[in-house]
């Protein structure tokens, strides 16, 4: 910075009480002091109510200063698209997307005036085909019953649950209140692979625990599954499955490391770790190595669980590997209950910028393939399909669902349900609206009973939404959806229906004639054996 530029600087910051004051006696000139004083006692009664009401985390923190986020949040539609983005074009969710998601939570319309912002004419454009005969009368709260025939406990699901989001990733009252909408609206709640901390308990939702390469709260001292503590846990009532975390969208075979500074004793009480201590979550399991020992550790799961679903959740990466864990299905017998697909595009707390950016297949690539791997292999009517990655409305859940899915999951969305405003500080410590900060203080704003309410009416309504366009479509439920009833635009005077723009395949043709899907240098490469492809693939399609 030059001496001038200082200089100037300093002038305006000493400047700033005389200014201050002259424009007070200005407006006092006008209208007189007695006003001035009034203005004043009403700022500073705002002020007081602000700090103590609770409905609004961002003014209960910041009292009379989080309004003027407000005035601009409210006047952004008029102005930013002059400024700086239109209403779809900002990232990683539009601010479109996210006044959908608040105008749900808080009870608000959400209906559209004027027409679609959309342009429809774009080579990424996609919509469902709607019937001339439409349903009078769909479900009002789809549910997906899971569990295969070796599951005892089968748990049936709601079509739109909160993803994985680990205690310490979001703060206290975030669980808190994430969980109370849980129980309200009838949905799951994913512990992420922190462990399943009292703070998912309080409410009495219902829990999938999810347990990853660190075994949080089922390890003993070196880090290695403990069966005797995941079984206490995964026996208790709230806990209805049991997921065990491959890979995830936001950095997948990544892993993980909480620095011993943010390891506090509660942390490290709930994730039975050292307090203090460096805490490692690696990047692939210890318990098993192959395909076919990973069914055999699912199987056990769920057998010291006392028989509920066990699930598989991951990142598409190598294609082949989803093939190995058929092969591994057909050779062992065992069926996992669901498999959760997580897309590329989902999010984390902090990643490293180029996994988040490079790393992952998108989620209906992914899905897609999964999809095929399943219905392929003869073994879908076991085998229930979720998908999670950037999912926020009911046309998100009705396209998943049209691929493949049989119910989706969600994290991001559910944050904002209860306050985040993408400020985009969770890797800091510092998000304001205390929905990802362990600060006390910024946590205050959060209230759980008053934002749990808003997750659960955001659930109600974006389910309301998915079965609008499933009655549209001519259906009760959304699993009728099939890949034909959603429409993808394949050129400038070209549109095709999904399952002519990418393969689906009929059931068993993995079985029946690999050689002619598109899979079949994957699916001759795949072993149950391992994850290693059997052949070279660059070279067998040289061959």
């Amino acid at each position: 910075m030059n001496d001038g530029l200082k200089t100037l600087l300093d002038i305006c910051k000493r400047a700033i009480i005389p200014i201050s004051a002259g424009v007070l006696g200005l407006i006092a000139l006008f209208v007189g002091w007695v006003w001035v004083a009034v203005g004043l006692g009403l700022v500073v009664a705002l002020g007081v109510y602000d700090a103590f009401q609770s409905h609004w985390t961002i003014t209960h923190n910041y009292p009379v200063a989080g309004r003027i986020r407000w005035l601009g949040y409210d006047l952004r539609p008029y102005l930013h698209s002059y400024i700086v983005e239109d209403d779809l074009g900002g990232t990683p969710f539009s601010l479109a997307a996210r006044r959908l998601v608040h105008a749900r939570a808080e009870g608000k319309t959400d209906t559209q005036p004027f027409g679609t912002e959309r342009n429809t004419d774009e080579d990424t454009y996609h919509w469902v085909g709607h019937s001339i005969a439409p349903a009078t009368n769909p479900e009002k709260s789809p549910r997906v019953d899971v569990g295969s025939d070796q599951c005892k406990q089968p748990y049936s699901a709601s079509v739109l649950n909160i993803s994985a989001m680990s205690f310490g990733a979001l703060s206290a009252n975030a669980v808190r209140a994430l969980n109370f909408g849980a129980k309200k609206g009838g949905f799951y709640h994913d512990t992420g692979e922190g462990g399943l901390s009292p703070y998912h308990l309080e409410h009495g939702g219902d829990i999938v625990w999810e347990l990853g390469s660190g075994y949080f709260g089922a390890r003993d001292k070196d880090g290695n599954f403990d069966s005797a503590k995941f079984a206490e846990t995964a026996q208790r009532d709230e806990v209805k499955m049991t997921e065990i975390k491959l890979s995830q969208g936001a950095k997948p075979g990544h892993g993980g490391l909480l620095p011993a500074a943010k390891v506090t004793e509660e942390i490290a009480r709930i994730r039975q770790v050292p307090a203090h201590q460096d805490c490692l979550s690696p990047r692939g399991h210890s318990a098993f190595s192959t395909p076919i020992e990973m069914l055999e550790f699912a199987a056990r799961m769920r057998e010291l669980s006392g028989g509920k679903p066990v699930g598989l959740k991951l990142c598409i990466g190598q294609p082949h590997e989803p093939f190995a864990i058929m092969k591994a299905i057909i050779k062992t017998g065992i069926h996992p209950d669901f498999i959760v697909v997580d897309g590329g595009e989902g999010g984390t707390g902090a990643a490293p910028l180029e996994l988040s950016d490079w790393v992952g297949m998108p989620l209906s690539e992914g899905l897609i393939l999964m999809r095929n791997a399943l219905v392929g292999a003869g073994v879908k009517s076991q085998v229930r399909l979720a998908a999670s990655g950037k999912v926020y409305s009911g046309m998100g859940l009705a396209r998943s669902m049209a691929q493949g899915a049989d119910w989706c999951n969600a994290a991001r969305a559910f944050m904002f349900s209860v306050g985040c405003i993408q400020a985009q500080r969770c890797h800091m410590g510092t998000c304001p609206t205390g929905v990802t900060s362990q600060d006390p203080a910024r946590q205050r704003g959060l209230v759980p009973e008053v934002q749990g309410e808003r997750a659960a009416r955001f659930h109600e309504k974006t389910v309301d939404a998915l079965m609008e366009i499933t009655a549209s479509a001519g259906f009760e439920h959304p699993s009728a959806l099939e890949p034909h009833h959603l429409m993808h635009r394949n050129g400038p005077e070209k549109a095709l229906p999904m399952d002519q723009v990418h393969p689906f395949l009929p059931e068993g043709a993995l079985l029946d004639a690999p050689e002619d899907t598109i899979y079949a240098d994957f699916w001759r490469a795949a072993q149950a054996e391992s994850f290693r492809p059997a052949i070279d693939l660059a070279r067998a399609r040289a061959s």
